[in-house]
């Protein structure tokens, strides 16, 4: 068999803990074939009964304002204007400025064992289409190590500002494949959500809207992105991200909410990182989570992504981009730790996402897009459970990157 990869020994992430170690034979990019010593040409790599992943997928994320601590430091004593320090440096980025800091956050993001990626791309009259600009350009130029898909973004506003609302249509006009808001910094919640998915309906593309972020479940606005979802006929191209306040629904109150979910096809994306850090600030004492527990939602046939959304800035200033270390995290703090738990954890960075951005090949399994990573561990949820580094990464059967593990030098070793 004519192959130029052959991965031995892998233990697949989809099989369960019984099936024998198998190989996988990649060709022309793609997967050629899975089978128990599989003969063919081509390098061999022994991953040695390592867990063999598809590539990860980094649903929400914010390139374009990640690494500008230098520049915007987080509030000092718990405050809570992150925005206003984000919105104030926002004029002073430049195309070159935004693709430099984006491109660091990239490069690591693919060396965790990513290979698609969604960002949002702020177009608020303070920052114009630069970011946009840049991002486009990044995406290019490593379409060789991953996807990069943009939404365009309006954070600070959108009802009240036609400059965001003509970028967000030059946006969608240059190739966007999706659109979104914060109808939480609009004075007409309603307004922005449902201009938001005429833009969706109009270009034929995504819905991503970040969504329901405050300390109670006062005034949510999830019914009407699932009324509009189903009246557009938009289900499962739908995502709202935090959903900080579903977080603080009573059980049969957030079962109703899963069921809904579902029937309207909307995903819930889980940001662990960004939410722990923000909310509940206004407390000085039994300070909230604010991390709603998509475990429960999935249960309810609700589909969930956890994902990173910011790193090294004033939401969050910490971020290796690791989304495994984004699904440990989760898991400690929704309090999930059996194996099931954990392997729904790992659905939620790999399967799940793959729903929402509609990647219909994703997998390993004959015929697919070798996106591949493999992790120094036995399963998925051993993954979870300790943070396992991504040790090598193929790009439709490329190599991206190799990482070595340490060795451990024993005095009568030396």
């Amino acid at each position: 068999m004519a192959l130029d990869l052959i991965l031995r020994n892998a233990r697949l992430a989809g099989d369960p803990a019984d099936v024998p170690l198998r190989d996988v034979g990649i060709g022309d990019g793609r997967i050629i074939a899975i089978e128990s010593d599989l003969a063919g040409d081509g390098e061999v790599i022994d991953i040695g009964g390592r867990l063999l992943s598809p590539g990860l997928i980094e649903s929400h994320i914010h390139l374009d304002k990640s690494r500008i601590l230098d520049r915007c430091s987080p509030s000092p004593n718990r405050g809570r204007d992150h925005m206003m320090r984000v919105a104030a440096v926002k004029p002073g980025f430049t195309v070159d400025d935004v693709y430099r800091r984006a491109r660091e956050t990239l490069e690591r993001s693919v060396m965790n064992g990513i290979t698609h990626m969604r960002t949002h791309v702020e177009v608020d009259p303070n920052v114009g289409m630069v970011s946009f600009e840049a991002l486009q350009q990044l995406a290019a130029d490593y379409r060789w190590a991953i996807d990069l898909e943009l939404c365009v973004f309006a954070q600070e506003g959108l009802t009240e500002v036609p400059e965001a609302d003509a970028n967000l249509v030059e946006g969608l006009s240059q190739g966007a494949k999706v659109v979104g808001g914060a109808p939480g910094y609009d004075a007409d919640h309603a307004g922005q959500i449902t201009r938001i998915f005429e833009l969706a309906r109009e270009f034929d593309v995504d819905v991503d809207i970040h969504l329901d972020v405050g300390p109670t479940t006062d005034d949510m606005d999830i019914d009407l992105v699932c009324d509009l979802t189903e009246k557009y006929g938009l289900g499962g191209r739908v995502a709202v991200g935090h959903g900080t306040k579903y977080s603080l629904l009573p059980a049969d109150d957030l079962r109703a909410l899963g069921a809904r979910l579902a029937d309207a096809g909307v995903t819930v994306t889980v940001l662990p990182a960004t939410d722990l850090f923000v909310m509940g600030r206004e407390r000085d004492h039994a300070v909230i989570r604010g991390v709603t527990d998509a475990n429960a939602l999935i249960d309810c046939g609700a589909n969930c992504c956890l994902s990173t959304n910011n790193v090294l800035n004033p939401f969050t200033p910490f971020g290796d981009s690791s989304l495994i270390r984004i699904a440990n995290l989760y898991a400690n703090v929704a309090q999930r730790g059996d194996e099931d738990e954990l392997r729904a954890c790992f659905d939620m960075v790999t399967e799940r996402p793959a729903r929402l951005i509609g990647c219909a090949d994703y997998g390993i399994a004959v015929g697919n897009p070798a996106d591949l990573v493999v992790f120094d561990a036995e399963s998925p949820p051993d993954a979870v459970a300790t943070i396992a580094p991504a040790l090598y990464g193929f790009k439709r059967g490329r190599p991206t990157f190799t990482r070595s593990l340490p060795t451990l030098h024993r005095p009568d070793e030396n």
